[in-house]
């Protein structure tokens, strides 16, 4: 019988483990997780201004080195820096009920806020009774946001302050601005207008996005260093696709070293096309564009796409995508943060069907793309009347530039010093 025990707590002993062991443990919960993470979740990439289009020296950090390229560079003879219509402040799940930011965009302060009823509102930021900032420790309650220094409370859809804690009556102008904004396509649209019209046009909905038909695959955001005109003008810009977007994704992003012979045997080829339409969506132009990967000269068409890139006003782009592995949409916003500093968002939606690494694909594509082409928008300087030549290519850019100046207007701000970087109104 004790023969028996003794057996029985021999085999209860603890088995050793080695440090190989747990150290191939380890290694196989990362990879798993590692492996979870690219083939479900969605792609999140975040580029500060420093991180891309700036060539560093040993002797400078990267900020160094994109703020002193800020402060030599010229920049050209510029059109007003802050066009009319439509712009996206950010997505909407970066606002939740009954919270407010403060918000410093086209030259404006403002607190944008959810009311408690799920509505966004805009509201210049600063308080008229001793000009607390209502974002910064503001209330939000039911439709209106209390100013955080006295209590004064700001109804948002017309700014009109409806109670102040300490006095019986509220002066008919004791009121803050309300700027329109809508809330469609899983953003936040604020309407800026230099001449203080209403809006003529809305942001279109995407039913097929509404309707829950696609499923969000990720996002990219990126700071760059330009005229907010520069970037739209790109999809117009046919010429350039060849000198900067036809090298292998593989070869990155710094333009020193995208036609390493290492990757010379893979090639984007590109056709596209860019018109503008007429009257009532004269504030709509198309980019028609098909990409296709050759391998030693050899079509892949798993990778082939059509896109229709379709610029809404001078802020955002929708691109309508469709490929071998099903459709999507790419919602493109540009942002003035300030008069030379733009914050680009990119968000991918697809069919349910479309496998999610396939679509993270697709965004890692276009981030690559568009580093490349900040590199060349951070470090040139705008030329207000090119030399052209009598080509398709610089045809389609001069139409573009033409399209594009219906966003300016008489009281467009412009930026009058290039030394001190101020502002016209």
């Amino acid at each position: 019988m004790m023969d028996s025990l003794r057996t029985f707590n021999v085999s209860l002993s603890p088995i050793p483990v080695t440090l190989f062991e747990l150290v191939f443990v380890a290694v196989c919960t990362v990879f798993i997780y590692l492996l979870y993470a690219v083939l479900f979740q969605p792609t999140n990439r975040v580029r500060k201004l420093e991180d891309v289009g700036y060539i560093s020296d040993q002797s400078s950090s990267k900020k160094e080195v994109a703020d002193s390229t800020q402060r030599r560079r010229v920049v050209g003879e510029i059109p007003p820096v802050y066009p009319n219509g439509w712009f996206g402040l950010f997505e909407s799940f970066q606002l939740k009920k009954a919270e407010a930011k403060y918000i410093n965009v086209l030259g404006l302060h403002l607190a944008v806020f959810r009311d408690e009823n799920g509505n966004v509102h805009a509201l210049d930021a600063y308080c008229p009774h001793l000009g607390a900032n209502l974002a910064v420790g503001g209330k939000v309650t039911g439709s209106c946001l209390s100013c955080p220094f006295h209590g004064w409370r700001f109804r948002g859809e017309d700014g009109k302050c409806v109670h102040i804690p300490y006095n019986e009556t509220v002066p008919e102008f004791a009121k803050v601005k309300s700027w329109p904004v809508m809330e469609v396509n899983e953003w936040v649209y604020l309407w800026h207008h230099a001449e203080g019209e209403e809006p003529s046009w809305k942001p279109p909905e995407m039913l097929r996005l509404s309707k829950g038909e696609w499923t969000y695959r990720g996002r990219t955001e990126h700071m760059i260093n330009a005229h907010i005109q520069e970037i739209p003008e790109n999809g117009a810009d046919l010429a350039h696709l060849d000198c900067v977007h036809v090298s292998f994704i593989g070869s990155g992003t710094d333009l020193r070293y995208i036609w390493s012979k290492a990757w010379s045997f893979v090639k984007h080829n590109w056709t596209a096309k860019w018109e503008s339409f007429d009257p009532p969506e004269g504030h709509v132009g198309q980019l028609s564009l098909t990409h296709a990967i050759k391998v030693f000269g050899m079509s892949f068409p798993l990778l082939d796409l059509s896109v229709k890139a379709k610029q809404i006003g001078p802020g955002f782009v929708y691109l309508d995508i469709e490929g071998v592995f099903g459709k999507g949409v790419i919602i493109h916003n540009v942002l003035p943060v300030g008069p030379l500093m733009q914050k680009v968002v990119h968000n991918i939606y697809v069919e349910r069907k479309m496998p999610t690494f396939i679509a993270k694909f697709y965004m890692l594509g276009e981030a690559i793309q568009v580093e490349r082409d900040i590199m060349i928008w951070n470090n040139k300087r705008y030329v207000n009347k090119p030399v052209f030549v009598k080509s398709r290519e610089d045809t389609f850019i001069n139409r573009h530039r033409r399209w594009y100046s219906q966003f300016y207007s008489e009281n467009s701000p412009r930026l009058t010093s290039e030394k001190n970087k101020t502002l016209e109104w």
